[in-house]
């Protein structure tokens, strides 16, 4: 392999970041008829899509759907599929979709593929020409080579907003030296749904429900419990600071975690996911601090597995079944925009004429050991997303889409969720299909031209949820 001579590749939208953001991006550019290329430094498209979590922020927590468009094509793929069990309520604070990482391995892919998305696996962007303003081209690095690709527009859906950063745009990075942990996911399967729900049904002090009103309704823990049984999902939440947890931990038998968040992934396996491992204040853009949380992530799945086998009914005879396909990272750089998202804003729940997507997750700031802020939307209900919140100060023809967005620290915990990041990533590239529709690739196209009037209407009628939510 030779690097010393650059390649040239030219392309109507550059999308770099193959997570939920960057594949909604794609898709919804290439559907609308743009030549689009879409790079992943991965090995396979789809990001915290594959992991075992599911979808946070799709559903408010009054049980409304708040996300459509890409989302709804994805899903209806993965059902198709086989693999999509459903919006679920956790009867704490969210409702989230469920579904079998596996299958939506596939039903990402076949997106990808059926609607001609140019995509580059294995391959890293790792500089950009910028100037007055403008990104003029990225250059990207895989076993072919060096690459330059040129193009009208650029998506950052990188997570970590690398080519906004790379371009000169300014961001804030975590709070203090202080970063979320970072989390690996894992399944187990053979696991006896009924006994859970039994124990839950029977001791619900070792469970965290009904956290916001507009889901606990009057109710007791006792009748929550219930509802959470007759829901008949593996769906629940075993708390830090609950007996069971707080007893575990004290006596080293558990490391310090705020939670055990249990998911279905597969009724069919009797398979379930694990959120709960946790190691804080890493800056995750650093890779040799990235890669030391390996270790001590996969000694805690080790050790997760047997508290489960060993105090908690219905796991007896759990196997692990699956990780995640990487380290889980919940917060990197937040890129300055024009406008910034704010915690008022969401837990306010506030609409707004130039929103673009919804988010309705709680505000939700993991800590280390067992700290984690968890507050609820007022109501239940939904904020809407800006679109000054994707346009990075100083640049014009780039857009960020997903977590690397405008975002005070605790509307941050809200907003990276997967839910509204295929939101933002819809609206980048439906504005892109929209101005190159208008401008052609002339040298003034620049995403602050977009009218948001007419970008709204073009979200809503590819099924994008804008209005008519709490």
């Amino acid at each position: 392999m030779r690097t010393d001579q650059m390649q040239a590749w030219d392309t109507e939208v550059l999308v770099i970041g193959a997570g939920a953001a960057g594949v909604a991006a794609a898709v919804t550019a290439a559907r609308r008829g743009l030549d689009v290329t879409l790079v992943e430094s991965g090995s396979m498209p789809g990001g915290e899509l594959l992991t075992g979590m599911a979808i946070d922020g799709a559903l408010n927590g009054c049980g409304e759907w708040v996300v459509g468009g890409f989302a709804t094509e994805l899903l209806d793929e993965c059902k198709r599929l086989g693999g999509y069990i459903g919006a679920l309520n956790d009867w704490r604070l969210i409702h989230y979709v469920c579904y079998d990482p596996e299958i939506m391995k596939l039903a990402v892919a076949n997106l990808l593929a059926r609607h001609g998305v140019k995509l580059l696996l294995h391959t890293f962007a790792y500089d950009v020409e910028h100037e007055h303003g403008r990104v003029k081209a990225v250059h990207i690095l895989n076993k072919q080579g060096r690459t330059r690709i040129t193009a009208p527009l650029f998506i950052d859906a990188s997570g970590d907003g690398d080519i906004a950063a790379m371009a000169g745009a300014s961001y804030l990075s975590g709070e203090n030296g202080q970063y979320q942990p970072l989390s690996l996911m894992f399944r187990l399967a053979n696991v006896n749904t009924g006994d859970l729900l039994d124990f839950l049904a029977r001791e619900p002090e070792h469970f965290a429900l009904g956290e916001s009103d507009a889901i606990r309704g009057g109710r007791s823990d006792q009748e929550i419990a219930q509802e959470v049984k007759k829901q008949g999902h593996p769906t629940v939440f075993l708390k830090g600071d609950g007996p069971l947890l707080a007893r575990a931990i004290e006596a080293g038998e558990l490391y310090p975690t705020a939670l055990i968040m249990i998911q279905p992934t597969s009724t069919e396996k009797r398979e379930v996911c694990l959120n709960t491992t946790r190691v804080a204040n890493i800056d995750a853009t650093r890779t040799s601090e990235l890669s030391t949380v390996l270790e001590p992530l996969s000694k805690q799945i080790e050790i997760c597995t047997n508290f489960m086998r060993k105090r908690v009914p219905g796991f007896e005879h759990a196997v692990l079944s699956g990780l995640a396909q990487r380290i889980g990272i919940r917060e990197t750089r937040r890129i300055a925009c024009d406008e910034t998202l704010s915690q008022e804003d969401v837990l306010s729940a506030r609409k707004r004429r130039d929103g673009i997507g919804k988010g309705s997750h709680h505000v939700d700031i993991h800590q280390d050991g067992i700290g984690q802020l968890r507050i609820p939307v007022e109501g239940g209900g939904s904020y809407d997303i800006p679109w000054g919140c994707l346009l990075p100060k100083g640049l014009d023809n780039l857009a960020v889409a997903g977590r690397c967005l405008s975002a005070d620290r605790p509307a941050h915990g809200s907003v990276r969720v997967m839910g509204p990041c295929m939101a933002m990533g819809q609206a980048a590239a439906t504005a892109a299909s929209l101005l190159l529709a208008e401008q052609g690739r002339s040298a003034e196209t620049g995403f602050r031209a977009m009218d948001i009037a007419q970008l709204r209407q073009a979200l809503a009628s590819d099924g994008a949820i804008l209005e008519g939510t709490h």
